[in-house]
């Protein structure tokens, strides 16, 4: 798309999260944006309940994707292992960090067939990633469980 645009210091990517009531959003410069533009997009996006986090740097899959993609790829590989079920990593993040929603639940609202292709995504980035995580989403999507959107995912849905 910057190919595209005449004036790259008005270009900027973001980033929202799924589900849409998230109102997180990333930010990132693609290298000739210019810091006016990323510095009134952090003061006034917040006047609209979205709250802006800048990436300092170009990041594949933003900030908290990164993040978040290191736990998930660790709760699919306690499973994987058959050291735990999605339910009981689900328990622990609800017990320990007070969150309404664990990994496989999350998983499970985005879609397991989007979240297979973001790792694979990653994959291309990082050749070194463990397969175990893509190898347990393919078997679902395979399946045709694709979470929330199809009925059934790591858990069943009405």
């Amino acid at each position: 798309m910057a190919e595209n645009v005449r004036d790259k210091t008005r270009l900027c990517n973001t980033h929202f999260y799924m589900p849409p009531q998230f109102n997180a959003l990333d930010l990132m410069s693609d290298g000739e944006t210019d810091r006016g533009l990323l510095d009134t997009l952090l003061s006034v996006l917040p006047e609209f309940g979205v709250h802006p986090f800048e990436a300092r740097r170009e990041c594949t899959g933003f900030i908290f994707n990164r993040v978040w993609a290191a736990i998930k790829r660790e709760s699919l590989a306690v499973v994987a292992e058959g050291a735990a079920l999605p339910e009981d990593v689900d328990g622990m993040f609800k017990a320990n960090w007070g969150l309404s929603a664990g990994p496989f639940q999350m998983m499970d609202l985005v879609g397991l067939d989007v979240v297979l292709d973001i790792e694979n995504h990653y994959v291309e980035e990082f050749p070194c990633l463990p397969r175990h995580a893509r190898d347990v989403l393919q078997q679902y999507v395979d399946a045709g469980k694709f979470g929330v959107k199809s009925g059934e995912g790591f858990y069943k849905y009405p």
